[in-house]
């Protein structure tokens, strides 16, 4: 299925590379700034603490909830809110009980008898060293998967399109980070797995961008770098904007029924999706330009390699044939 066909008019995309690189960063600056000033909000995977989901028959009474917390010292500061609907709370505490013959599901139980009908529907208690633990192992994942990329690209491509392919990364995870940041979601263990699902989506996208750059390279004969990303990119945009569109409507679904558990996973996994299209499109192929990559130097090294191949299948025909 093609939705834009091959013979289609060339979309001259790197003439407004500059404008869509102020764009980038403002974007980046502003989620900067709403890291520097919101900041993330660390859920009880990373921060540590008790989480409580409790359900109600009708509506859940929270101000009376929030009223008989209140009065117990160890939850003190708790912090209750709905979960999806009306009927359904969570209370969530900073402290974890440390005694392991205490229940913390029917101490709620107790506290909150008289309340209404009511049933306790999970209870997830993380320590602080715990939470601190998986923070650091998280950040260390998201480092070394950058660094590994950074490789890849350079033993595939070249060192400039490595170097374009992790700003894009780097462009894309500061983005939804910052999207976390402004809405206060709750970062927790599915918020990092979609972080790095974004990672391995936008470097999949950029790669294959820079495989049809580095194929209209040798195909496309124009010496100038902007005529040949162009042409290549609008060679991808068909495949581009499928992919992308199934991919976006699927998470979209999820965000909308998938209920409040996966809400935080998905909401990042569409900012991610549409932050990774538009990156490896306006983001990583502009760097190309913008660190001189030279088509003329390619081109010369395509054919000293080739050359070499050459000469060594000539070595090894005479070889076989005795005649060296």
């Amino acid at each position: 299925m093609e939705v834009f066909k091959y013979n289609r008019p060339v979309v001259r995309f790197m003439t407004n590379a500059k404008k869509f690189g102020i764009f980038s960063i403002v974007l980046v600056v502003l989620s900067l700034g709403f890291l520097a000033t919101k900041g993330l909000n660390y859920g009880i995977d990373f921060a540590g603490g008790t989480l409580i989901q409790v359900q109600y028959e009708k509506d859940a009474p929270i101000q009376e909830v929030r009223d008989r917390l209140s009065k117990v010292e160890s939850y003190k500061g708790a912090n209750v809110t709905f979960f999806g609907s009306d009927t359904e709370i969570v209370i969530r505490t900073k402290n974890s009980s440390k005694k392991v013959d205490v229940d913390t599901g029917d101490e709620i139980r107790k506290i909150l008898d008289g309340s209404g009908a009511f049933e306790i529907r999970r209870v997830d208690m993380v320590g602080p060293a715990v939470g601190d633990e998986l923070k650091t192992k998280g950040l260390m994942a998201m480092f070394w998967a950058i660094i590994g990329i950074l490789a890849y690209i350079s033993f595939r491509f070249e060192w400039r399109f490595a170097i374009a392919s992790v700003v894009a990364l780097t462009h894309d995870i500061i983005i939804a980070m910052g999207a976390l940041a402004l809405f206060q979601i709750d970062v927790n263990l599915p918020i990092l797995a979609a972080l790095l699902t974004i990672l391995g989506y936008s470097l999949n996208d950029t790669v294959i961008v820079f495989d049809r750059i580095r194929e209209g390279i040798r195909t496309i004969k124009s010496p100038d770098l902007a005529d040949v990303i162009d042409e290549s990119v609008t060679r991808t945009l068909s495949r581009t904007t499928l992919t992308s569109l199934t991919t976006f409507f699927v998470v979209l679904t999820l965000y909308i029924f998938g209920g409040e558990i996966i809400s935080g996973f998905s909401f990042t996994l569409l900012v991610g999706v549409v932050v990774g299209t538009y990156s490896s499109i306006f983001v990583a192929s502009p760097i190309l330009m913008w660190l001189k990559f030279s088509i003329l130097q390619f081109r010369e090294r395509e054919a000293a390699g080739l050359k070499r191949e050459k000469e060594k299948e000539k070595m090894r025909a005479q070889f076989e044939q005795g005649t060296m």
